[in-house]
């Protein structure tokens, strides 16, 4: 195989490895959505996933009667509702979880919130992976409009407004693995290139 050969089978590996490395969709309750008592309590769903950079979160519920926000932790804890870091309310709201760490998302109806319709969650970072798959949930993909900007860590440690990336399918569980495999790929690739030369 000649040089063009190796650049060419190289593209396409990294092209498809690139692409399992995005972020995988999660409907908040499943099938039952965004609601005050869904059939699996919001606390054991977050529990049994695991979520990672760039997943997607999508909440359903009809518009006009509730809503989504994030919070603090301590306006979580208390369903505060007048302090959110962002609020959604067109009926298929959309959350990228733009960085590792704790989210904290309430109904916009405190007395909802009270009555458990409250979700918090952690984001692992790039060196864990993922233990089980999500389950895969019955509902139609939803037709976004609202993105919600998450908050990202700057190199010197201050939170700074990120705009969320689009959200994508993914094909493969284990992006941490698969974004070590592409540095792999990608450094044999280059040492074969070096010693053809």
């Amino acid at each position: 195989m000649g040089l063009v050969g190796l650049w060419v089978s190289f593209g396409i590996i990294w092209v498809g490895l690139v692409g399992v490395s995005s972020g995988y969709k999660f409907y908040v309750g499943g099938g039952d959505g965004w609601v005050i008592s869904p059939s699996e309590d919001y606390t054991h769903w977050s529990h049994r996933n695991r979520f990672q950079v760039n997943d997607t979160l999508y909440f359903r519920y009809k518009k006009g009667s509730d809503s989504v926000m994030m919070v603090k932790e301590e306006d979580y804890n208390t369903c505060n509702t007048k302090n959110p870091i962002s609020s959604l309310n067109d009926g298929d709201s959309v959350v990228v979880l733009g960085r590792s760490g704790p989210f904290f998302f309430v109904s916009g109806n405190s007395g909802n919130c009270f009555r458990g319709q409250k979700l918090a969650l952690v984001v692992m970072s790039a060196h864990h992976h993922r233990r089980h798959s999500p389950s895969p949930s019955p509902s139609p993909s939803p037709s976004p409009s609202a993105v919600v900007l998450v908050p990202a860590i700057s190199p010197s440690g201050s939170e700074v407004a990120a705009p969320a990336p689009a959200p994508a399918p993914i094909s493969a569980r284990n992006s941490g693995s698969v974004r070590s495999l592409v540095n792999s790929c990608f450094g044999l690739f280059v040492l074969i290139i070096s010693s053809m030369v």
